[in-house]
């Protein structure tokens, strides 16, 4: 990855030179475009634009400053990120911890190009003893209906010291408040246990066992103030049969969860998934 190699990516209403004036501004600064991809959507009338360029020797600032006469002339929302800068994530897991070990695992071979910020637990640091967290700070955070306000308030107040840009629920089997919901709208993901929308809130593989399906997946998605119903980003499934029971169900369902979770970190990590409103818009590689 060439060390001055830049990510833009843009959202706004649809109409015509857009990609003219984005590409004719970088061009006039000798700016080099080495990826491009974009997205009309006719059902919003937005434009979404992916871009990756080499900036000649222009800084970030000097970059951000020359293109925002372009941003505010087509009402863009925007972001300009320097490839080499690895996004702050902090991690939220309880006592199933399959996908925390697998995202471990993945960063420490340089799979997933992040700096984890902290690990943040509603269980003691024993249930993970087979864990390896080598320096990333550890936060054990318990919960109960009388101390939940509290607990949320110490948490919410963790993310903002850690600078975390993005949280990830890894299996964190706790509803977040609708208020922090809407504080981390954007920058909060969460795996699934189940192919949304279908099977939502608890023990879904028992909900999907009641129906006998013949597909299970796990889905991860935005959290939103509305339980289980934010835009999705990824998803996978795994065909079962009438034998399986629900405990089949969910150790098949733990290697959909590791895999689903793994894929949308990779494309968040690289600045592949944009909001458009209730869904999501995908730049796959």
């Amino acid at each position: 990855m060439a060390a001055d190699q830049f990510i833009l990516t843009l959202s706004c209403p649809d109409r015509a030179g857009i990609v003219a004036a984005v590409s004719g501004h970088l061009a006039g600064r000798g700016c080099n475009i080495v990826e491009a991809q974009q997205f009309g959507d006719d059902e919003t009338a937005r434009f979404f634009l992916r871009l990756v360029f080499q900036s000649g020797g222009i800084d970030q600032d000097e970059l951000q400053r020359g293109f925002a006469a372009v941003a505010d002339t087509f009402d863009m929302q925007w972001t300009l990120r320097d490839r080499t800068q690895r996004h702050r994530v902090l991690l939220l897991v309880s006592k199933f911890d399959h996908c925390l070990a697998d995202v471990l695992y993945r960063w420490r071979i340089g799979e997933l190009s992040m700096d984890i910020v902290g690990i943040v637990a509603n269980h003691p640091r024993e249930t993970y003893r087979h864990l390896d967290f080598d320096t990333i700070p550890f936060h054990f955070l318990p919960i109960d209906r009388e101390h939940r306000v509290a607990q949320e308030a110490a948490l919410s107040k963790l993310i903002e010291a850690s600078g975390a840009e993005l949280v990830v629920l890894a299996r964190y089997m706790q509803v977040l408040s609708a208020g922090l919901a809407r504080q981390l709208e954007g920058r909060c993901i969460n795996i699934h246990h189940s192919f949304l929308p279908g099977f939502k809130g608890a023990r879904p593989y028992h909900q999907a066992h009641r129906r006998g399906v013949k597909l299970i997946g796990a889905t991860a998605h935005f959290v939103t103030a509305e339980l289980d119903e934010g835009p999705i980003i990824e998803q996978d499934i795994e065909r079962v049969t009438h034998a399986d029971t629900p405990d089949d169900l969910i150790r098949i369902g733990r290697d959909i969860e590791r895999r689903v979770l793994a894929r949308t970190l990779r494309l968040y990590l690289d600045d592949r998934v944009l909001l458009n409103g209730s869904k999501t818009v995908i730049f796959t590689s």
